[in-house]
């Protein structure tokens, strides 16, 4: 074991032959700490570089061009029983282990992590900073600090892990989603059938996982119909989730044109390629805000209860809005806890198309 290095020593990157990013998040997440692959390649082109993720997340960084190997932990292997997990999580373990890292970087507080890192024994590893237990404490050769309350963006969270071991990234460092030939060749065959071409649509996304993201239905409703009437297409995505779809369909049903309506057709890489051809995205703070800021599609979201700081589009022309409520971004499951947020609710549609319009005639 080697020993734990004084806090200010920095890694010889010379040194490094295999490293290991860890995201054990959501989708967004995920995509999100793409940049840490790329700067690590930037810094050390001749190493290989790993990502471990879930594996309902994986499209979020598979065929990432800095990556060698993409290793998964499937939220399913609970459902396999004790033995069954315990044999799924050996052999991801055996696998681990042969990659001999020499770096591992941890990005979330995961213990999970932390646990690999003890029986991986790498030559150095950096997680975060924080209360997350002594066990937790110990484990890492070096800890980078993690500034809240939405000062900073994710990216540059992410990033700091690098700076903490004398990486010095560069902050234009671009988002990637690589949605992948297939993908791509569906996507082009789909909107032929339905008579639309690549660069002449406007993706619609308006839900989100979380519903208290939302933007209420009669809102999207008065923008579509102004879009509609500047002669814009329009292509209708969102989730296979009976929520997603019943704001979708309540979206179609308060339209008198008609609309391409894919909600729950696509599959990530699909989506991600159907953003990739469109002319912008409008939408929420949602995953595929940030898909189309990795794919260079220019963006306008509303942002309510999360922090437009620490989750805008990265390195994409854009456009915020946000109401000017005081106690914003609280981070809050909707006010009183009610799905419903207020911040999000009172933002009028005349503002939101006002956006878009600006945005479609900068990026004319």
């Amino acid at each position: 074991m080697h020993p734990v290095l004084k806090p200010d020593d920095a890694i010889d990157v010379m040194a490094l032959r295999c490293i290991l990013v860890i995201k054990l998040r959501h989708h967004g997440d995920v995509l999100l700490s793409g940049p840490v692959l790329s700067a690590l390649k930037a810094a050390a082109p001749h190493t290989e570089i790993d990502a471990l993720v879930y594996k309902d997340t994986r499209d979020m960084i598979e065929l990432h061009p800095a990556m060698s190997q993409l290793h998964l932990i499937d939220r399913q292997w609970k459902k396999l029983g004790p033995v069954g997990q315990l044999r799924a999580e050996w052999q991801l373990i055996r696998t681990l282990k042969s990659r001999q890292y020499d770096l591992v970087v941890h990005l979330t507080e995961h213990n999970r992590g932390a646990w690999l890192i003890r029986l991986l024994k790498p030559r150095w590893s950096v997680g975060m900073e924080g209360d997350f237990g002594r066990f937790f404490a110990k484990t890492f050769t070096h800890r980078y600090p993690v500034i809240a309350g939405n000062r900073r963006h994710t990216v540059e969270i992410h990033l700091d892990a690098l700076r903490r071991l004398g990486i010095q990234p560069d902050p234009r460092t671009r988002l990637t989603m690589m949605p992948g030939a297939p993908a791509e060749q569906h996507v082009a065959e789909l909107l032929a059938t339905h008579g639309v071409q690549a660069g002449r649509y406007i993706v619609v996304h308006p839900g989100s996982r979380w519903l208290f993201k939302c933007w209420p239905v009669e809102q999207t409703v008065a923008v579509c119909r102004q879009l509609q009437a500047d002669g814009h297409t329009l292509v209708l995505t969102g989730a296979p989730d009976p929520a997603e779809a019943g704001m979708v369909n309540a979206v179609i049903a308060g339209l008198s044109q008609p609309v391409v309506n894919l909600q729950g057709q696509l599959t990530l890489k699909q989506l991600g390629a159907v953003i990739a051809s469109a002319r912008m995205l409008f939408g929420v703070d949602s995953a595929p805000m940030h898909m189309a800021a990795a794919l260079g599609t220019p963006v306008v979201a509303l942002f309510g209860p999360s922090g437009e700081i620490e989750w805008a589009p990265w390195q994409v022309k854009h456009r915020i809005i946000t109401s000017d409520h005081p106690c914003r971004p609280c981070g809050r499951d909707g006010c009183g806890g009610g799905k419903v947020s207020d911040c999000l609710v009172q933002i009028g549609s005349q503002r939101v198309y006002a956006a878009i319009q600006d945005l479609l005639a900068e990026c004319a």
